[in-house]
């Protein structure tokens, strides 16, 4: 059996994520359900969540990141049409979609992060039912191997010649920016016509707001620091080669789930922090 003690580099940050949806998931009007959320975070992602935790932040906790949840699941529903697909999710940790997401016949599922972090959470659901006519693959990389992570794809059964959907939800903010860059251009070579893509970036303005500096100085004590983000999200998406269709922030319509305080929603400007999620196609 896995524990947290024995995980190589188990980013705690998945930790805290997996217990802000946990929490998401318990309230009544709750905006998605993971209700294997809980048992991914235990104890330590539940006490990360109140370490992690500003005084701005409203009393029930930041909306972020139960918003961003529902945005990706939303975008992988309306991607994959029901369909049998082929989809890629690029840092998948402790993303429970593959367990509860309703998967159509014939989808596969290819999830990449660490290899220590895919264990943990394989160890921690053995024992919950998997879809019986779609296929997943586990595929542990490391993204700072430039392109390693493309030879594992397609040792793992990648077909460059099928359509595929790409998600990245809360990575390429901890990657540097060349990097970031690359695995998008990489993941957009790998794409034939009726390909689509989602990721989420941050403004430059969280590296610099004053409020932000508590939280990102917690960030660097559990070696997870942000180390890019962009005022430009899409131009920055389409110079990796891909067409972009919508830039959305949380609290617009279409990224508010009635979650989001409407008077937190910032001003048009690059000097407060900002989140984006971008969706694009080839």
């Amino acid at each position: 059996m896995i524990d947290r003690q024995s995980m190589a580099a188990v980013a705690k940050t998945a930790l805290w994520t997996a217990a802000a949806r946990a929490r998401e998931s318990s309230r009544p009007d709750r905006i998605f359900d993971d209700p294997f959320a809980g048992l991914l975070a235990g104890e330590e992602g539940a006490a990360l969540l109140q370490h992690f935790h500003t005084d701005r932040a409203p009393s029930d906790g930041n909306p972020f990141i139960a918003i961003r949840t529902r945005w990706f699941d939303d975008f992988i529903g309306d991607a994959c049409g029901g369909t049998p697909a082929q989809v890629v999710a690029l840092g998948a940790g402790l993303d429970t979609r593959w367990y509860r997401l309703p998967w159509s016949d014939g989808t596969t599922l290819f999830e990449l992060d660490q290899a220590s972090l895919l264990a943990y959470k394989v160890d921690r659901l053995h024992d919950v039912p998997v879809p019986a006519s779609a296929q997943r693959h586990i595929v542990p990389v490391a993204f700072d191997d430039t392109d390693g992570w493309v030879d594992a794809l397609s040792a793992a059964g990648f077909d460059p010649g099928r359509p595929t959907v790409w998600f990245g939800e809360g990575l390429l903010f901890y990657l540097p920016e060349p990097l970031a860059h690359r695995l998008l251009s990489r993941a957009a070579d790998l794409s034939v016509p009726g390909s689509r893509l989602a990721v989420d970036l941050i403004g430059t303005g969280i590296f610099s707001f004053p409020y932000t500096q508590e939280f990102l100085r917690r960030l660097r004590e559990a070696n997870s620091p942000w180390r890019f983000g962009t005022d430009d999200p899409a131009g920055f998406v389409a110079g990796t080669g891909w067409q972009v269709d919508a830039v959305l922030e949380p609290g617009m319509p279409a990224a508010a789930f009635g979650r989001w305080p409407e008077a937190s929603t910032p001003p048009p400007t690059a000097v407060v922090p900002r989140s984006y999620f971008v969706s694009a196609r080839r």
